[in-house]
């Protein structure tokens, strides 16, 4: 029997691929990288019996990074990110997503492609390819791999794709190759060279990283713009003159004029009108007008309509919206369409919506009365957004519903009527100067009635005039009014811009507006404004003084275009990839002998280092006292020396003791994360250049490996982490003699209290026979001794000594990164002075795990 294997983008998506495939007969297994299930059944293809294997993946399964050396912010020149070598690696190592694929494989004889209809799934359709290449042989070849092209989660669409399976695209695959590559060069190389220029330069620059991105600076680059004009904004001011004519109701008229802006010849007009008791009616005018009904939903459409109307963010409504389409609610969110298909059924989608208590009644009426959709556009990719499944409120969240609701209301409208109103005119003449009242009146609410948020507004005249009708003046004024200046740019405006120029793709736009607003170059306010900050507006303004076309769309607009090229087969993707790399990187080499410019506009807006913070520990260099610059990122400035050193993010930073670094003499200081946190103390010299080759940057005392320091790992380290693999349950002094406490070094936040109001406690060189953790001594004073003979000072293991046991208090966590279950320690004793632990040595015995594991929970 032939094996198909067919692989999904998201494990939620083959789940409902498979069960409508199999007809809801399929059998389910956890993979082997527990992320993602795999659903089997037999059926037919190519008129043979196959057993399928439908998995999936989580999305890209490798990621473009540099190769070794080249990922070194210290050792590596970013001019050299424009040429040195770049390797694929796997985005999500745990996942083991490549191996996986290759067990899964084995055995099989086709490969079937389910993921995403864009470039992106095409991307991702030829790492599939190259992970099973081993297992499934000649791959490649188009008689073993197909691509399943769709567009909705329902059996109709997905049992077409699979009877109309086509071939992945290279093209598309190369186009975003190119993409991540450039991306990769360019974002890197500025990214790099500007953090480390400013970040040591300026104490209240709150931004632990100053990126650049081909596409993320021209999108800051619109909303500095517009902070521009406001700024730069002029008020005039201007008169008009303000007539009312009749009595109960009084019609206010507009002014011919507007207005004018010199208050001498407003007055001459005012005059003029002054003298007049009534006004004349010259002209009587009466047109039907007409307001058009929506186009088909396309993404951008989608994002403006969240953000301005549902007062939703374009990042989480893509969010939301991949969602509704994994669950099968609506079709695939991401299309440029805006036409629906010749042969779209329209009356199939409206019978679907007429059970709903929500919009049933407004869908019934519109099948009775269906108009034809209005004509878009074409883009060829996916058709528009649509529903495909009738959900109830109460099957999905708040802003779930939101949305949902907003496409269901947005399909309906597009096969409504028009609005229809008319507008009547009346002209005035006063004087000479000539006014008029425009009214409208409603005739057809059309798509309005579904669409109720764009719901006409009757503003009706009450009193209907004829030609030459002589209407009473009651009132005439002189207004004095200013102009006033644009509102920062919305979302929904951004969006609009981002489309026009091509900066983005439909997929990346709300990444990119997304991005901005988190790295603090922007920051959204009421009616989900934009206002940059110091730092993006000082950003746009350094790159418009170096090189104004960093910051320009059109730059990253001509690349979008070339790579669109090489998707349609049309440009070659190594030659537009070179081209465009030498193109920033003159640009690059131009930026860095020009960085002064910036740097000017750098000093006017932040303040120096020298100048700010506050004295908190001496430097080993020049014993004079360091300056702690608490604004992030944290750090530690030398004003003497002109040295800056970096300290941990969150967190708080104290002199500890006044006690110093054996190695280099600086004084050390103590990282707290608050009261129920971890702590431990660090050298701010080590802890920005690592002393050992065996020790990571970053890292605290209680990762150093120093063989007699007080404050290091082999003196305080006590036993291997019952939760983490490479973490070491060390010592933490740091509040001690109130607190003692053992703190995983490693990247869990395990915390063993112990040993509370001891005066003294020291870790020893001998280690426990029986689990091989270390010894420790716990000295009391005699009023507080917790020990039942009164023994102030006694020896043993934490974790086994019967007198230690009910000092340790439960495990606390701050901040947790994950859920830690007890019960999964291995036993491994702890390689430290004089210690006898090591890899799978002194597994301590059962009831003694189990004791220990109760802790942790």
């Amino acid at each position: 029997m032939k094996v198909a294997l067919m692989v999904a983008e998201k494990p939620s998506l083959a789940a409902s691929l498979a069960s409508i495939l199999s007809n809801g007969k399929c059998s389910v297994r956890k993979g082997s990288n527990s992320a993602c299930s795999v659903h089997e059944w037999v059926g037919q293809f190519r008129g043979e019996t196959t057993r399928f294997k439908m998995t999936s993946v989580c999305g890209h399964i490798m990621g473009l990074e540099f190769v070794g050396k080249y990922n070194s912010w210290d050792h590596v020149d970013p001019a050299d990110l424009f040429a040195c070598p770049t390797e694929k690696k796997e985005s999500t190592p745990n996942l083991r997503m490549p191996y996986f694929l290759s067990q899964e494989a084995r055995g099989c004889d086709y490969l079937i492609l389910w993921l995403d209809c864009d470039k992106e799934g095409e991307n991702i359709c030829y790492e599939v390819m190259a992970a099973v290449s081993n297992s499934i042989h000649n791959v490649h070849s188009n008689r073993v791999t197909y691509r399943a092209k769709f567009s909705a989660i329902t059996e109709k669409d997905i049992k077409y794709a699979m009877e109309n399976l086509i071939h992945p695209n290279e093209n598309e695959s190369k186009s975003v190759d190119a993409r991540q590559e450039l991306d990769l060069r360019i974002g890197c190389a500025f990214t790099r060279f500007q953090t480390k220029f400013f970040q040591g330069k300026y104490a209240d620059l709150d931004a632990s990283l100053i990126s650049y991105g081909p596409c993320q600076t021209p999108t800051l680059g619109f909303c500095v713009q517009r902070h521009d004009e406001i700024q730069t904004f002029k008020p005039e001011t201007f008169w008009y003159v303000q007539v009312s004519v009749g009595e109960s109701p009084e019609i206010k008229l507009e002014w011919h004029r507007v207005r004018v802006f010199e208050k001498e010849v407003a007055c001459i007009y005012l005059n003029k009108v002054k003298e007049q008791k009534e006004a004349i009616v010259e002209a009587v005018s009466s047109k039907e007008q007409v307001r058009g009904r929506p186009q088909a939903l396309n993404t951008v459409e989608l994002m403006r309509a969240a953000s301005a109307g549902l007062g939703i963010g374009p990042h989480t409504a893509m969010q939301i919206a991949e969602k509704l389409y994994t669950r099968g609610y609506i079709s695939y969110p991401r299309t440029e369409t805006t036409q629906y298909p010749a042969n779209f059924d329209l009356n199939g989608v409206v019978r679907l919506l007429q059970p709903s208590s929500e919009f049933g009644e407004e869908a019934k009426a519109i099948a009775r009365d269906m108009t034809h959709p209005r004509k878009g556009n074409d883009a060829g990719d996916h058709p528009p957004i649509t529903p495909m499944k009738l959900a109830s409120r109460n099957e999905l969240d708040g802003d779930s519903w939101r949305v949902y609701d907003y496409i269901c209301r947005h399909f309906l409208g597009t096969i409504s009527r028009d609005l229809k109103y008319r507008t009547h005119t009346t002209k005035f003449r006063i004087g000479g100067e000539l006014f008029t009242a425009t009214t409208s009146a409603l005739i057809d609410p059309g798509f309005t009635k579904v669409m109720t948020w764009q719901a006409f507004g009757k503003n009706e005249l009450v009193h209907q005039f004829a030609v030459n009708d002589k209407v009473k003046i009651s009132d005439v004024r002189l207004v004095e009014s200013q102009t006033g200046p644009p509102d920062y740019l919305t979302e929904s405006e951004l969006i609009s811009l981002m489309e026009k120029h091509g900066i983005g793709t439909d997929a990346s736009i709300p990444v990119h507006i997304n991005n901005i607003c988190q790295r603090n170059y922007v920051s959204i306010g009421s009616g989900r404004t934009l206002t940059p900050t110091n730092l993006g507006i000082v950003l746009v303004h350094g790159y418009q003084k170096i090189d104004p076309e960093l910051v320009l769309p059109t730059m990253r607009s001509a690349v979008e275009q070339q790579l669109n090229l090489i998707a349609h087969g049309t440009a070659d993707y190594r030659s537009v990839l070179k081209h465009a790399v030498e193109i920033f990187r003159l640009k690059f080499l131009y930026f860095v002998q020009n960085i002064s410019n910036m740097d000017i506009l750098f000093e006017s807006t932040f303040s120096s280092l020298s100048s700010s913070g506050k004295s908190l520990s001496r430097c080993g260099k020049c014993r004079r006292y360091m300056k702690y610059i608490q604004s992030k990122p944290a750090r530690l400035h030398c004003p003497t020396c002109d040295e800056t050193y970096t300290l941990p993010v969150k967190g708080s930073i104290r002199v500890y003791r006044e006690l110093k670094c054996p190695l280099d003499d600086f004084e050390l200081v103590a990282w707290t994360n608050g009261a129920m946190g971890k702590a431990y103390p660090l050298c701010p010299y080590c802890y920005n250049h690592p002393p050992f080759r065996d020790m990571a940057k970053n890292s605290g005392c209680n990762n150093c490996p120093h063989p007699t320091c007080a404050h290091s790992l082999s003196l305080l380290g006590v036993s291997s982490c019952m939760e983490c693999e490479r973490g070491v349950l060390v010592l933490d002094s740091t509040m001690t003699p109130k607190t003692w406490r053992l703190v995983c070094n490693g990247l869990c936040d395990v915390i063993v209290n112990c040993f509370a109001d001891a005066m003294k406690v020291t870790v020893e060189a001998d280690s426990c026979e029986e689990c091989g953790a270390q010894l420790v001594t716990a000295v009391y004073k005699q009023e507080k001794t917790p020990f039942k003979d009164e023994v102030t000072e006694k020896k043993g293991c934490i974790f086994c000594f019967a007198d230690f046991i009910p000092l340790v208090e439960k495990h606390k966590a701050v901040e947790m990164r994950r859920n830690h279950a007890g019960g999964r320690g291995r036993g491994r004793g702890f390689r430290g002075r004089g210690g006898k632990g090591g890899r799978g040595r002194n597994k301590a015995p059962k009831d003694k795990m189990t004791q220990l594991a109760n802790y942790f929970v």
